[in-house]
């Protein structure tokens, strides 16, 4: 993502901000350029660098919009979502070309990002007419309790690139079901997509100033809505590190943080596995998005019985997959999504080799026809891998994954568990027994069995444990408990005063 004045002509038309209900451009003409990772040569668009004035205009327009949306009732509020659904699956295709375009994963997995979102939407609008709160007795005679959930206010959200379209909704629908106004900071290698995720929702009759779009970076606009006095919540998803200086902003003013991070994400296959059906899952979840998922499978820990074998399986498949333009649908592998990327997956070939690990196939920024101006990397296998070292430790987010021989499902549970991560996790076997030990004792949000590490329904849970965030839950009906406050009613009808505790009779 270049940065600068506008300039040249091959530049697009800038994009816009979305505020209070005007799609309005930055006011200084700053601008960020959206080029295609898989030929930078193909510009996207540009759009606006934002900075702290209109993070401010943003938060006053949802302050304002806020008034008046947490009084629409919740069946209405779903209503409204449900829109949103429709609009996003008549643009499904077009979405998913565009995101293509600017992020670079192959189109049939960006066809299912956007369905993510409809699906989302979908969720969550259902959810308008079981906005349940509780009733119970009380422990006093005339009295009626009850609890019921209350918004929060103005939420903000920083999202990533790689899921741009499916990782804003998992937000913005939920929030806005509680009755809360939004403002959303989208990645900076992905403004088109926020923008057109944004569209989509004022085209189906989001109104005015309930959902704000401020673009730029992340040290600049992203700093300025993580630091506003009237964000009464930043939902986050990036690096850890982003994340704790988040957190710990958050804590200086009491303001509610929600936080996903990164993964460590193991795949541990037993001596008793259907080692096809093994195979497959760790292709798919080591090299599906070019391994720029947080759930990525990064580590296959083998059963030593069958690690000859399948690491022969896995090298063959893995030099099989086609990397190359992902707008061709006969391409498995697209590129990684910009220049820093490209770098950081590099620096880890020297640091496995140094630290002593075999190179199986990959290594190297891939070549041939079609490759030379874009950020492709060829599928990667480490072998002989350790847990201590640095592959086995520390996010890649690439086409990499590093194998680790295990002798016992014991000894797998406790490599999988050695880092500082803890989101997905997978185990495959035919034994039932181990199968539940497994999901008992493994240290993640997310256990797959006979499954692979990525992959996520709308309806259930997201989210890890450790490092990888700080309690909260994105998705489900858990996704309600960060974006509203909970309120105990007490109706008293006695007609006299009655005090709880003491004027219970043991």
């Amino acid at each position: 993502m270049a940065r600068g004045k506008t300039a040249g002509a091959k530049v697009l038309a800038p994009g816009l901000n979305y505020i209070g209900g005007e799609w309005l451009p930055d006011e200084d003409g700053l601008v960020l350029e959206s080029r295609n990772p898989a030929d930078i040569r193909e510009p996207i668009g540009s759009f606006p660098n934002s900075r702290l004035n209109e993070v401010r205009a943003a938060v006053h327009a949802a302050k304002q919009a806020f008034k008046t949306w947490r009084l629409v009732p919740p069946p209405q509020r779903g209503a409204l979502i449900r829109r949103c659904a429709q609009v996003l699956r008549d643009r499904k295709e077009a979405m998913a070309r565009l995101m293509t375009r600017e992020m670079g994963k192959p189109l049939s997995e960006a066809r299912g990002d956007v369905q993510e979102a409809i699906d989302c939407a979908e969720y969550y609008a259902g959810e308008g007419r079981r906005w349940f709160g509780e009733t119970t007795h009380s422990e006093l005679p005339d009295k009626f309790a009850m609890s019921v959930r209350t918004p929060i206010g103005v939420c903000g959200m920083i999202t990533p690139w790689n899921f741009p379209v499916a990782i804003p909704s998992w937000k913005i629908f939920p929030a806005l079901l509680c009755g809360n106004t939004v403002v959303l900071k989208p990645a900076e290698d992905t403004p088109a997509c926020g923008a057109a995720f944004v569209k989509a929702l004022a085209d189906a009759g989001i109104p005015a100033g309930v959902v704000n779009l401020v673009q730029g970076i992340g040290e600049e606009a992203g700093a300025a809505l993580v630091n506003h006095p009237d964000v009464a919540l930043i939902s986050f998803t990036g690096s850890s590190y982003t994340g704790s200086a988040i957190a710990e902003a958050c804590g200086k003013s009491l303001k509610r943080c929600s936080l996903e991070m990164g993964g460590k994400n193991a795949q541990i296959v037993m001596d008793d596995a259907d080692l096809d059906l093994a195979l497959e899952g760790a292709l798919w979840g080591a090299f599906g998005t070019a391994g720029q998922r947080c759930t990525a499978t990064s580590r296959l820990l083998l059963h030593k019985k069958i690690h000859k074998t399948f690491v022969a399986k896995l090298v063959k498949a893995a030099k099989a997959l086609r990397v190359g333009d992902p707008l061709d649908e006969r391409n498995q592998v697209g590129p990684l999504v910009n220049q820093a990327q490209l770098d950081r997956v590099s620096v880890y070939m020297d640091v496995a080799r140094k630290d002593g690990a075999t190179l199986r196939c990959g290594g190297k920024r891939a070549t041939g026809p079609g490759l030379a101006h874009g950020y492709f990397f060829q599928p990667t296998i480490f072998d002989g891998v350790t847990p201590e070292m640095r592959i086995a430790q520390e996010e890649i987010f690439g086409p990499v994954t590093s194998v680790i021989e295990i002798g016992s499902l014991d000894e797998a549970i406790a490599v999988l568990n050695g880092t500082k991560y803890g989101l997905s996790s997978s185990i495959y076997t035919r034994d039932v027994n181990g199968a539940f030990r497994a999901i008992r004792d493994i240290e993640a949000g997310i256990t797959y069995v006979n499954g692979p590490t990525i992959g996520a329904e709308v309806h259930l849970p997201f989210g890890g444990v450790k490092n990888t965030g700080n309690g909260h839950r994105e998705a489900g009906r858990s996704a309600l408990d960060i974006f509203s406050e909970w309120k105990s009613v007490y109706v008293d009808y006695s007609g006299k005063l009655q005090k709880a505790q003491i004027d219970v009779q043991a």
